[in-house]
């Protein structure tokens, strides 16, 4: 078995306009494409992040919450690297999106933090 890359990230909004400006006007991701499923009752927005990955956004009709926060089965986080931690902590800041204290990463020496979709789900930013 060879993989050789990763082609998406899929995130469940449970109101997606909320969550594509989120992800678009906060943090800048690109809307390349978007649809309704109508058989699903289902909205799916594809995401560019750095002209290189992709992320999936969808809506459910009434989608269950996180189960635990934030350690639950399966795909803890998404990390998004960044040239400065600090200055794109300001950048959030400025958005009024609710983020963790800076940290350094005890194993490779990078500063990092926590901060949080419109779900509360758990993205990191990772210094370069």
């Amino acid at each position: 078995m060879r993989l050789d890359t990763i082609h998406h990230i899929a995130i469940i909004a449970s109101d997606y306009e909320r969550s594509k400006d989120f992800y678009t006007r906060v943090l800048g991701l690109e809307l390349i494409e978007e649809f309704y499923r109508a058989e699903r009752d289902s909205w799916m927005g594809k995401l560019a992040v750095g002209g290189r990955y992709l992320v999936e956004l969808f809506s459910f009709p009434s989608p269950p919450p996180r189960a635990t926060w934030p350690e639950t089965t399966g795909l803890r986080h998404l990390a998004f690297e960044v040239d400065d931690v600090e200055s794109t902590l300001a950048e959030l800041d400025e958005a009024g999106v609710r983020h963790e204290e800076l940290r350094t990463d005890p194993h490779t020496g990078k500063k990092m933090a926590f901060f949080f979709d419109p779900d509360d789900q758990p993205l990191e930013l990772y210094e370069r």
